[in-house]
């Protein structure tokens, strides 16, 4: 026959000493709370009904994306900026979104050694420039070269990289990007290959914009 499973004769008192320990802590408030005047009881009630979250909390119930979000969504489903392709490259940083406007086979962005854009370099540039206006935060423009050396006497790769970097500035203004959103103009030379490990290639032929957003 089967052996009926023995019963564990503590477990009650588990139990009873649990109804025990909620019925003293249920006694004890109702002694706390009757010592409470009634305007203290009102002004504890209001306390909870009418609290505000504080910080942390506030920052914790926050939705939806930042205004840095916003913008690098915006630039990524630019329509004019996606058809360009392997010609733009958009990155979102620690200190920004940067877009590099690069040259390719496709679409070269300079004449060697030419501080101005080519007729495809100034549609992408004003592409860029019309995607940038509807957008907030400020600009930083940089321009680029390969590694290989300038071939015009008194003019190096740094007086060509600034020259690329302010034609950028002025098709951006000509395009409607405010002039005070423009923040910086630098010439880099061939200090920032975008490849690194092949800094003569074409690619690294570009001008870059850094866009700088709050909240």
């Amino acid at each position: 026959m089967p052996v009926a499973p023995a019963r564990k004769a503590g477990t009650w008192k588990m139990a009873y000493a649990d109804f025990l320990t909620a019925l003293m802590a249920f006694f004890l408030l109702m002694w706390l709370v009757s010592g409470v005047s009634a305007d203290d009881r009102a002004e504890i009630a209001d306390y909870f009904h009418n609290r505000t979250p504080d910080a942390a909390t506030a920052v914790s119930v926050q939705s939806g994306p930042s205004a840095a979000d916003r913008v690098f969504s915006a630039l990524s489903e630019n329509p004019a900026l996606v058809a360009a392709g392997a010609s733009v490259v958009l990155v979102k940083e620690a200190d920004g979104i940067r877009i590099d406007l690069v040259d390719t086979a496709e679409r070269p962005l300079f004449d060697r050694a030419d501080g101005r854009f080519t007729e495809s370099g100034l549609t992408l540039a004003r592409d860029a420039a019309a995607a940038l206006a509807g957008t907030t935060g400020t600009l930083v423009l940089e321009g680029h070269t390969d590694a290989f050396p300038s071939l015009t006497p008194g003019y190096s790769n740094w007086e060509l990289s600034s020259d690329r970097a302010n034609e950028a500035r002025r098709i951006f203004e000509a395009a409607g990007v405010a002039a005070e959103r423009i923040r910086g103009v630098a010439g880099l030379a061939n200090t920032r290959p975008l490849i690194p490990a092949q800094p003569h290639l074409p690619v690294n032929r570009r001008v870059s914009i850094l866009v700088q957003v709050e909240g």
